[in-house]
């Protein structure tokens, strides 16, 4: 009678398995290393309705909320909001702030945090 006694010969398909296993380490090695701000990567934010000037942004202590702070520059009252493009999360549009000329304001929103956080932010009129 023959007892195991943990070891076995080192066969042709173990070596295989082992390159598979090297292989398939390393691809995962190569796919982790890939920073994510490559796949959130922020386009151009579409143009700033006329009359306003805009300064766009992400809260300083909060990558999930982002604003616009317009000023209207023109000589008619105008409504603006800040429009967020989350990622995985639905987009989502903070409050629609009235201002008359020469007045200032700010829009606020909140991307999920179950997302990927703001990749755009965008200023609609």
């Amino acid at each position: 009678m023959k007892l195991f006694t943990g070891n076995r010969p080192f066969t042709g398909s173990d070596r295989s398995r082992s390159a598979r296993r090297a292989v398939a380490a390393a691809s995962m090695a190569a796919a982790l290393a890939v920073p994510v701000t490559a796949a959130t990567a922020t386009a151009a934010p579409a143009a700033i309705p006329p009359g306003l000037s805009c300064d766009t942004g992400k809260h300083a202590i909060d990558d999930y909320t982002g604003f616009a702070l317009c000023r209207n520059n023109g000589s008619q009252t105008q409504t603006f909001w800040v429009h967020l493009v989350c990622g995985w999360s639905p987009d989502v549009d903070g409050e629609h702030v009235t201002l008359r000329p020469g007045e200032s304001g700010q829009s606020t929103a909140h991307c999920a945090g179950l997302g990927t956080g703001i990749g755009e932010i965008h200023v609609r009129p």
